[in-house]
Formats: C-alpha cells, sequence, structure tokens
C-alpha cells in the first residue's frame, strides 16, 4: 500500500512524505493472538437467567497491524484530502495462514517490492517534470518505508537494513537507463517490531540513525493493541507535521439520562501551523493526552465555550486547517462532529488561572469538512506598531531606550572597500563587527532600574572603555581616576541613583547602596578581564578600593550609629511637641466651653438682689493666651484644632479666673483672705 503527499509543490522538491509504502508482514507467526481481550458481553445487566455469557476475543497480529495501518491513512486523508495515492487494498489479502510453513515465506519479499514501488513515478512528479524539461534534476525523489513486523532478534532486524539498502543500490541502476523509473535520493524506513502482551521484547528500541547516504533506519518495539494504535498515531504526527490539541469542557447529554450533562475531552489532529501564535507568543502549554496509554505524546488543550447561534458572525482569521478526531469511533467525537456539520461554530479559549479569557480558535465547517481556525489574539498587523516603552500586556516599562540609540549608533555597520590592509588585520569587517557587538553585549542591562553604575555619570568614561579589544596606558589611568572618583564619592557619603520602584519607605541604605554599585562595576569589569592585562588591573584597582582599612569602617559603624540616635531623637522632639500642642489645644477647649456655661449662670446670680458685684471684670479676647506654635513640624490635627479654638474664642469673653486656674479649679475672693488665713467680716471681727 502507498501514499503520496505533495508538500512543496512549489519548488518541485517533493519530501520524505511524498511516497510513504506500508509493508505488513504475512508469515504464519502475524497470526499469533495479541493477547489484549475485548469484551463482548455487553449484555451485562439485560441478560436473563439461563444465558451463557459470551466469551471476551483476542485480534491477531495481523488484524492490530491492518487496523493501525488503516488509522494511519485515515489521520492522513482526514487533514491532507488531495493528491494521495493507493496502489493496493489490504483487505483482499486475508489473514495470514497459521499452519503455512514460515521458512516458505519472508518480509523481504514485501520490502523489495516497497523499494520498487518508491522508484515508480508518480503522476505529480510527472508533470514536475514535464514543466522543467531542461532541469528534470531539480525533481526529487525521496520516500518512506514503514514496515509492521514481528523481528526474531537485532541481528534479524540489521538483516532487514541491509536488505533494503541493496535493493536501493539495485534500483537506481536500473532508473538510471529507464523514462518510467526514478532514482531513490532519500528513503526513511521505520522498522516497528510487534509483539503480544505479556511477553518481553527480543528487539531493542533505536533512534533513526544514518545507514547510508541514501537510506535512514530506526527501530520501535511495541506492544500489539492498544500501545501499537498510539504509536502509530504519534508517527503519523512526526512524518506530516501534525500537533494535537485536546478540548475540554464539552457539555453532552448522557444516553441512560437525558435530563442530566456531563463535560467531555475530545483530541483533534491537524497540521502543526496551528499552534504557531502559541509558539511566537510563548504561551504554548502542553500536557499530557487525555488516553491513557499516550504517555508519550503531547496536546494543546483549549476550553470549550459557549456556541453562538449566529453562523454569519465573521472573525478576523489568521488561517485554517483540516482536523481528524484521534478516537472517531468514541461518542463525544461523534457529537462534536455533527455538531460542526449542522453549521454551528465554537469558539476555544485559552485555559488561564487568572485574568481575561482569550478566544484563540474556533472550530466550524466549510462544504462538509471541519477546519480548526486561528483567530488573531495578539495585535493586529493593521494597527499601529507597538511603542518601544511598551511591555508585555501594555504595561510601560523603564527601557534604557536612549542608551539603546547610543548603543546602535555605536555599532553601525558600513560597507568596508576591499583594500589588502584589511586582510592583513586578521579577521575580515564581519568578524570584527560581530566581535565588537558580543562585547558590548557581555553586561548590558535592559531596564533602568535594574543598574546603578549606568546611571552615573561618574562611571561613564570607565563603561565606554572596557568594552574595548584593548586598552592603552591613558585609557587604564582613565579607569582608575574613575574608580578613585567613586571611592572619593562613598567617603562623602553622596547619594546614588538607585531605584525605589517596588520597595516600601526610602528604599536601602547609603552603605547598601554603595555595595550594590560596588558590586555590579565589578561584574562589568569581570566580563572583559580576559581582554587584556590591563583589563586586570583595572579589576585588582576595584577590588583593592573595595578592601578599606578597619578604622574607615569602625568610623562608618560609628557614623551610621550617630545618624541613627539622630533620626531617633528628632522623631521624638516632633512626637513630644505634637503630643504638647494636642494637650494646649484640648485643654484650651475645655476652657472655652465651660466659659459659656458659667456665662449664663453668673447673669442669674447678679440678678438676685443678694449677690454681690463681681470685682473683676471680664477679661478682653486679645488677653486670651493661645498655645504657641510648637517648634518643628505640626501634624495636621494640630493645625485644625488650633483654628477651631481661635474661632470658638472670639464668641465669647473666657472668666478670668478660669484662665489662670489650676487643674480647672478656681478659687473665689481670693483677696479677702489674710496672711494668717483668717476670714474677714464687714464689722471687722475675725471667725475661724
Amino acid at each position: 500500500m502507498q501514499n503520496s503527499h505533495r508538500a512543496e509543490p512549489e519548488m518541485k522538491m517533493f519530501s520524505v512524505s511524498h511516497k510513504t509504502a506500508f509493508v505488513v508482514d504475512h508469515c504464519p507467526y502475524m497470526a499469533e493472538s495479541s493477547r489484549q481481550q475485548v469484551e463482548c458481553d455487553v449484555l451485562t445487566k439485560s441478560r436473563g437467567q439461563g444465558m451463557i455469557p459470551l466469551a471476551p476475543v483476542s485480534k491477531s497480529l495481523w488484524t492490530c497491524a491492518v487496523e493501525c495501518s488503516m488509522e494511519y491513512c485515515r489521520i492522513l486523508y482526514d487533514v491532507y484530502p488531495l493528491k494521495k495515492l493507493l496502489m493496493s487494498a489490504l483487505a483482499a489479502v486475508g489473514p495470514p495462514n497459521p499452519q503455512e510453513d514460515p521458512e516458505c515465506c519472508s518480509v523481504l519479499h514485501g520490502l523489495v517490492a516497497a523499494v520498487e514501488s518508491l522508484c515508480k513515478i508518480t503522476e505529480y512528479q510527472h508533470e514536475a517534470r514535464t514543466i522543467l524539461m531542461d532541469t528534470a534534476d531539480r525533481v526529487a525523489n525521496r520516500g518512506r518505508i514503514i514496515c509492521l513486523t514481528n523481528a526474531k532478534s537485532d541481528t534479524h532486524v540489521r538483516m532487514l537494513e541491509d536488505c533494503v539498502q541493496e535493493t536501493i543500490l539495485e534500483q537506481n541502476k536500473m532508473a538510471a537507463g529507464s523514462d518510467r523509473l526514478m532514482p531513490i535520493q532519500q528513503c526513511e524506513l521505520v522498522l516497528v517490531h510487534i509483539f503480544p502482551q505479556g511477553e518481553d521484547t527480543l528487539v531493542s528500541d533505536r533512534p533513526k540513525k544514518e545507514v547510508s547516504s541514501l537510506l535512514t533506519s530506526e527501530v520501535h518495539s511495541v506492544r500489539a493493541g492498544r500501545h501499537l494504535a498510539t504509536k502509530l498515531n504519534i508517527l503519523v504526527q512526526q512524518h506530516f507535521d501534525l500537533a494535537s490539541t485536546t478540548i475540554t469542557n464539552i457539555p453532552m447529554k448522557e444516553e441512560q439520562h437525558a435530563n442530566t450533562s456531563a463535560n467531555y475531552d475530545v483530541e483533534l489532529l491537524h497540521h502543526r501551523d496551528a499552534h504557531l501564535e502559541f509558539f511566537k507568543s510563548g504561551d504554548l502549554h502542553m500536557a499530557g493526552s487525555t488516553s491513557r496509554d499516550s504517555g508519550l505524546k503531547e496536546t494543546v488543550t483549549l476550553k470549550w465555550c459557549t456556541p453562538r447561534t449566529n453562523s454569519v458572525e465573521l472573525h478576523y482569521c489568521t488561517g485554517a486547517y483540516r482536523i481528524s478526531p484521534t478516537d472517531v469511533n468514541s461518542r463525544p467525537s461523534s457529537c462534536l462532529t455533527n455538531f460542526l456539520l449542522n453549521g454551528r461554530s465554537v469558539l476555544l479559549e485559552q485555559p488561564r488561572k487568572s485574568g481575561s479569557k482569550v478566544i484563540s480558535h474556533m472550530l466550524s465547517s466549510h462544504g462538509g469538512e471541519i477546519f480548526l481556525h486561528v483567530l488573531n489574539s495578539t495585535r493586529s498587523t493593521l494597527e499601529d506598531p507597538p511603542s518601544i516603552s511598551e511591555g508585555c500586556g501594555g504595561r510601560v516599562t523603564d527601557y534604557r531606550i536612549t542608551d539603546f540609540g547610543e548603543f546602535m549608533r555605536e555599532n553601525r555597520l558600513t560597507p568596508v572597500p576591499e583594500s589588502p590592509d584589511a586582510e592583513a588585520s586578521g579577521k575580515p569587517p564581519a568578524e570584527r563587527a560581530k566581535a565588537q557587538l558580543e562585547r558590548y553585549t557581555r553586561y548590558w542591562p535592559m531596564i533602568i532600574s535594574q543598574t546603578t553604575i549606568f546611571n552615573m555619570q561618574a562611571v561613564v568614561p570607565l563603561a565606554n572603555l572596557i568594552v574595548k579589544e584593548s586598552l592603552s596606558e591613558e585609557d587604564l589611568l582613565t579607569c582608575q581616576k574613575t574608580v578613585y572618583n567613586l571611592v572619593d564619592m562613598e567617603r562623602k557619603n553622596d547619594p546614588l541613583p538607585i531605584s525605589t520602584v517596588g520597595s516600601r519607605g526610602k528604599g536601602p541604605k547609603r552603605d547598601e547602596q554603595y555595595r550594590i554599585m560596588w558590586n555590579e562595576l565589578e561584574t562589568l569589569v569581570k566580563t572583559h578581564v580576559a581582554g587584556s592585562e590591563r583589563h586586570q588591573r583595572v579589576l585588582d584597582c576595584i577590588i583593592a578600593c573595595r578592601s578599606k582599612p578597619p578604622e574607615e569602617d569602625e568610623r562608618k559603624k560609628r557614623g551610621r550609629k550617630r545618624e541613627d540616635k539622630e533620626d531617633k531623637a528628632e522623631k521624638n522632639i516632633n512626637k513630644d511637641s505634637e503630643d504638647k500642642s494636642w494637650q494646649e489645644s484640648e485643654r484650651l477647649k475645655g476652657v472655652v466651653e465651660r466659659g459659656k456655661e458659667e456665662q449664663g449662670e453668673s447673669e442669674v446670680i447678679k440678678d438676685s438682689p443678694d449677690s454681690p458685684e463681681p470685682l473683676n471684670k471680664k477679661p478682653r479676647l486679645e488677653e486670651i493666651q493661645l498655645p504657641e506654635k510648637a517648634k518643628g513640624p505640626v501634624s495636621l490635627l494640630t493645625m485644625w484644632t488650633n483654628r477651631i479654638t481661635v474661632a470658638n474664642s472670639k464668641k465669647h469673653q473666657e472668666f478670668a479666673g478660669r484662665i489662670s486656674s489650676v487643674n480647672n479649679k478656681a478659687e473665689l475672693y481670693q483677696h479677702l483672705k489674710d496672711e494668717n488665713g483668717m476670714d474677714l467680716h464687714e464689722n471687722g471681727k475675725a471667725t475661724r
């Protein structure tokens, strides 16, 4: 059986996938049981009494091989419905005869026939040769042979490879003198060793290796049954650039309970380009396949969205690819296929843990065929290009745009005329340009907040010189002078341009800032230290300046302690002044309120004929002493309280005794007391 798929018709260069020949071993040992039982008694619950249950059956190795070969072709024909060739059908061959002598039959005859079929010219190759009569050599002849057999050992496998190699050489000699045959330029041999379940394999797996310039070979040792079906499913994806997509959370009504529904998953195969946008954006999250025996398979999971009833709605689509269900006979696959063929469309979204959902694909049918449409989920090519300051998701980031422009100016390429001097210098100009670009990018932070030294003007001379291939003596002195200037800045405790983005408070302390700066400067110089001996001297200068004497460290520690004490004392002073101002304002507020109450009481007492005239008049408003302004910073609450107190004091005259009272208690008629504490009456008599 032969299949043909034209992969590159424009270039007339047919790939290995253009011809695929299946060789299925028909020897007697292929009639053995695969030992994977298939239950035939499906009437377990409704079976009446006295009925004997049906015994399970087991497929033969031949049946498993034929079914998997047909499944391989079905998937291929679903995805590539055109340009397929069938030379023969396996149905007319019949099963192998277990009574036949194994010595009388051999799979070698099938391999020879497969090589002969690959030498025959297909109609597509003939069409290409007709168009390119003068350059017929451009039409390549490549093919693949998939052999399903039961090998006896690794030595038997090598014998099969030798047979294919010799047959290719013989057929190429015959094709060289024939107009109906084409020499084979490349052939892939895929040997699949099938053995029953429960037995140990006698053949080892082997990856693809080159047997000769014309032949490559690979060996797969697989158990019969579902394991073989999974292996052929993986091979068809590898051979024809297919990929797997699993549609999850498909709502489907249960057969037994029509009122209930459950969610199912359906795996689809399609061309790999349907996942191209995932690869570009980095959102590709591969997961294990939904089948229980496909541990080696990978699939992209997309979530089912509620379908829209309006099928006329247009979507911005960037590609459409035919699909083929992996398990075409399952009920979920059948229901999904019928649903789509009835004119419905289903949107698919990427599963995300957070954020808004992203609709990336759509399933829809056209002309009786189902296609997986790729929807544009990123910026459209019709929109304006994004700004360089826009990060992922549109967030504005602090890229070093100005520095990058300077970087591009320093690394511009210009045409260089051919001259003996350029050749005598050793490297050609293109290689020198690549070497310079490599040196300039060894350490080049892209974001402002990730660097300190590139934000400092004091480090610019060293940063510009250290990237040179070799340093002169003057360059070395400039770099050392830059290091000494940094040491002087640290001694003066000058601030550094440290970014505080994402950090709380004022950021790191001054000592920590300089430690970060020195570490980054040392990292920059270390990346270029292998350039020359003067580069090493710059690094030695930095290391020597970083190792300070102990007395200087002690002096810095004492300075830090004194600085911390001053900060603490300043905070305490501010806190005390605020508390004092608050207490004073509260006292004055209480005085004003009590003044209102006693003003009303004094009016009542004055109306009485027995109440004496007050000796002192109420003080004027100007005599009320307001709290003095506290030194240092004043809180907003204190300022507001003082303002309210001043406004209230203008509405009445305060009682003089309360102004000079102690603990809000004032003693009346203090002038009537004598020095001995005696009370004097009008008649001049003193009483205790």
